[in-house]
């Protein structure tokens, strides 16, 4: 018989750290920390493979599972001296969701159950506290309509206003037992009044209906959302852990918290956490209640006169720390606790590696080390290549002017600027427009994911360092400054407040979630620096990668940035890309209208110092990398003159007549110009063009041997071919020009020419096509268009909903598809080996700085991948991880 569920707790312990796809983070590491003797209250883990059953089978359950949840819960009321359901003595349970990795918030929780009209009497007398039991009561009936049956929070938050204003106080501390037993009433009131039937008393219809809302919200959108962000499949389902609760609302010497084994945000080695005196967790995470600190070091240093868990709690604080650092121990990295303090006693609700920003997890893996914690391999797979991209771009300039508006705290480091938006939708409409947005929120919920991945950066009215914001922007990588005291968001009237300063809608602000500032306007920025924790990683990351990592650079400053970043040489230079200022568009305008080889030539002999030039300055700053220089591939559209006045430079550049100049561009008017008169085919029926690119190539790399010293190994790429023929009467040219520039020069320079292979057929004859080439470029970009027949330019419109249905995994422009494109990037690379071993393979396409793609490159034997400049520490990163992966 299949075996569904799992005990923890009480002396039992039935699962491991290592059985998280079946237990589902949050149950293996409760059933860890059992086995190690910490204090968790016991509990079951019903197992991952019943979300996948139910799913399969109508959102039903296997026929065992009711006689196994029955079994284990059993175990829990005998450990505990407590029974579901019974009147006198009742157990009350937690039931949460547990994915194999962490979804902060976008599944499930419900807390309380097992409490109804009977046992919540037997509660307050059992805990000789009224308050408490009808406080959880009140609790359990909101959060159990809203989560299980539908019936929205706001209901219930409106009439705990209103029932404060009627008793003139501020907080929800402040209320009395009477006052929550009125309101357990009037929920129940709330709930019949909507659903039109009564809230359920019978336990065990609530326990079910409980654990089929967990595996119900693997399917919400937001947790869709969270998958499709982070790229967690849907087939791995979700455990739920059902728990017998502690409580933390049971008086003064009562709490609940949220804490670090260290800073996420930064990575010192620092107890960093939040905590409520008689509270329960939902407290601290949902930002309801502003929360404490937990150290004193860190209530002192943000100026906070409420005493710090250290200070009020120092005993049991004691033994939350000797946990701290025998987790840290057990687990070799930075863990994320949750924990319940009932009067007096510690109790561990869960324990998981915790999320961090880029610049914690660099530190953390660094320290580690260090610390002899773990080793350099350990510390080079700890860290997502993706996530460094939060180092890799600017800062507030310390220097720059700032008109400050408002304070909070500094949840998420990084900065950002942007227009002001109070609404999730909005944020990702108008990010899809091309703007850059600002989130603002009283506080975020899991419904405002889509937003909060649209923005730029996010500020919250309220909530803590743990709150959701807070903890979902970490993730994401978003600036953020969350629980500004002094700011009042009117979402309705667009705007918001902060001690008399009115901001509204559309107003620019910039955010700092290094500090928790807040500015109104846009603040200067200042670019990165890439030493220290960074610098050493990348270091043992070189160590053990053996995929090259060039760049796509096509300036100077791209190059001289890439180079910065670790570059090793430079895989696609698109020569067409230095043509689009000033007097160079003018030439090149004249060379696409010439009506005559004369006319093209004159055109091409003003852009052949420009060439030249840049191609000096490039070669000078690669010092004797190697450099892939693709020849011009432009759909020509892109050079032709639009504008009135565009048509008149030309014209007078040209001498001709204007109106002779707009009969020929419509003359050159294509249909469909990404499959048009562009690449190799304006070599074939326009040679003098790539004979001047050859001839400034190879004369910049003999002026830059001369004056430096230095090797200089160019690489020409003939873009767009289908046939060898095409690359070998072209190849042919390239060659008689480096003859003659070499005879003129009297000296030589060694040289590759290849080819892009961006089309079907040349990966599929590139068997044929490596007779007349030195090395290959995949250009992954047109070869994804070419394959799957997309437009990258037009897909926009339709993409995500083909990745929300699952009809693509990822965005095939972002992330290779590795059936289709990566197939046939496989194919081509085999063959052309077959021909000439030696052959030369990389890619020069945007998924050269896709981690997952990157593996891929690794995989199918391609020596390089190259990648836009800010993307190259990621790429050496991810070919480091893959190869220790093997």
């Amino acid at each position: 018989m299949t075996k569904w569920v799992y005990s923890f707790g009480g002396g039992v312990s039935e699962g491991r750290a290592d059985m998280k796809n079946l237990l589902g983070g949050k149950g293996a590491n409760l059933a860890e920390m059992a086995s190690l003797g910490l204090p968790v209250p016991p509990g079951l883990t019903i197992t991952t493979e019943v979300c996948t059953y139910y799913y399969d089978n109508g959102q039903s359950y296997p026929p065992e599972l009711t006689a196994q949840v029955e079994a284990a819960l059993a175990q829990i009321e005998a450990s505990v001296g407590a029974k579901f359901g019974d009147v006198a003595n009742p157990l009350l349970v937690s039931v949460r969701s547990g994915a194999r990795v962490s979804m902060p918030g976008m599944m499930d929780t419900v807390l309380n159950l097992g409490l109804n009209d009977e046992t919540v009497e037997g509660l307050a007398k059992n805990s000789d506290n009224p308050r408490f039991a009808w406080d959880s009561y009140r609790r359990f009936i909101q959060m159990y309509s809203d989560v299980v049956l539908g019936v929205d929070h706001y209901h219930f938050e409106e009439l705990i206003e209103m029932l404060k204003e009627d008793k003139g106080v501020d907080l929800d501390t402040e209320l009395e037992a009477d006052d929550w037993k009125q309101l357990a009433g009037e929920f129940k009131a709330k709930t019949e009044e909507v659903l039109g039937r009564p809230f359920p008393q019978d336990v065990k219809e609530q326990l079910w209906g409980a654990i089929g809302a967990v595996f119900g919200s693997w399917q919400i959108e937001r947790a869709k959302v969270y998958r499709r962000l982070n790229n967690i499949p849907e087939s791995w389902g979700t455990a739920v852990n059902v728990q017998a609760m502690v409580f933390g609302n049971m008086g003064d010497t009562s709490a609940t918290g949220v804490a670090f084994t260290r800073n996420p945000s930064n990575g010192t080695r620092e107890y960093y956490g939040e905590y409520l005196i008689n509270a329960q967790g939902e407290d601290v995470v949902a930002g309801i209640r502003t929360p404490q600190y937990l150290t004193k070091a860190a209530r002192e240093e943000a100026g906070a006169k409420a005493p710090s868990m250290e200070e009020s709690m120092p005993e049991v604080y004691k033994q939350l720390a000797d946990v701290f650092d025998k987790l840290e121990r057990h687990y070799r990295d930075m863990q994320d606790i949750e924990f319940t303090v009932q009067h007096g006693k510690l109790w561990m609700l869960q324990t998981r590696s915790g999320k961090r920003t880029a610049k914690a997890a660099l530190k953390i893996a660094v320290d580690l080390v260090e610390e002899g914690l773990i080793d350099e391999k350990t510390a080079v797979l700890r860290v997502d290549p993706a996530a460094l991209d939060q180092l890799l771009h600017p800062t507030l300039d310390p220097t720059a002017p700032r008109d400050h508006f408002t304070r909070g705290l500094p949840a998420s480091p990084g900065a950002a600027a942007g227009v002001v938006v109070f609404d999730a939708d909005e944020a990702e409409t108008l990010a899809k427009d091309g703007k850059d947005v600002i989130l603002c929120r009283v506080e975020t919920s899991p419904e405002d994911i889509h937003g909060m991945h649209a923005a730029r950066g996010i500020l919250t009215a309220r909530g803590g360092m743990t709150s959701h914001a807070a903890v979902v922007a970490r993730g994401m990588g978003r600036p953020c400054v969350s629980g500004a005291g002094t700011l009042r968001i009117d979402t309705k009237a667009g705007v918001m407040t902060s001690l008399g300063r009115e901001i509204k809608k559309g107003d620019f602000i910039t955010i700092d979630g290094a500090s928790g500032e807040v500015y109104v306007g846009a603040v200067k920025t200042l670019q990165p620096e890439l030493h220290g924790d960074f610098a050493k990683l990348m270091v043992w990351a070189d160590e053990y990668r053996k995929l090259r990592v060039r760049t796509n650079a096509d300036t100077p400053n791209d190059t001289a940035t890439a180079r910065e970043f670790g570059a090793e040489g430079i895989g696609l230079c698109r020569t067409e890309h230095m043509f689009f200022e000033g007097e160079r568009i003018v030439a090149v305008r004249e060379m696409i209208l010439a009506e005559d080889v004369t006319e093209r030539k004159k055109a091409l002999a003003k852009l052949l110092p420009m060439q030249r030039g840049d191609f000096v300055e490039i070669f000078k700053i690669m010092r004797g990398l190697p450099v892939t220089i693709r020849l011009l591939d432009p759909p020509l559209h892109e050079f032709l003159p639009r504008e009135e006045d565009e048509f008149e430079d030309v014209a007078k550049a040209m001498g001709v007549p204007v109106e002779k100049l707009k009969r020929h561009a419509a003359d050159l008017h294509e249909f469909n110009p990404m499959l048009g008169h562009r690449g190799c085919r304006l070599g074939i029926t326009y040679p003098e063009i790539y004979e001047m690119q050859a001839r400034a190539i190879f004369e910049a790399a003999l002026e830059v041997v001369s004056s430096t010293g230095d090797t200089v190994v160019p690489e020409i790429m003939i873009p767009l071919v289908a046939t060898e023929k095409e690359l070998a009467m072209l190849r042919a040219r390239v060659e008689k020009v480096a003859e003659t520039v070499f005879a003129e020069k009297g000296e030589k320079v060694d040289y590759m020419v290849g080819t892009m292979i961006e089309l079907p057929r040349a990966a599929l004859r590139a068997g044929d096509i490596a007779r007349s080439a030195d090395f290959f470029s995949f250009g992954t970009n047109d070869l994804t268009q070419t394959t799957i027949g997309i437009s990258r330019d037009d897909a926009g419109r339709f993409l995500d909903q083909y990745v929300k249905l699952d009809i693509f995994a990822v965005d095939p422009f972002v992330s290779i598809d590795q059936d289709g494109v990566g197939d046939l990037v496989k194919l081509g690379a085999e063959r052309g080996r077959a021909t000439k071993p030696g052959l030369k393979l990389g890619i020069c396409g945007e998924h050269g700085g896709d981690p997952a793609s990157v593996e891929f490159c690794h995989r199918v034997g391609l020596d390089y991948v190259s990648c836009s400049p800010f993307r190259v520490p990621i790429a050496r990163l991810a070919a480091a991880q893959a190869a220790l992966k093997g």
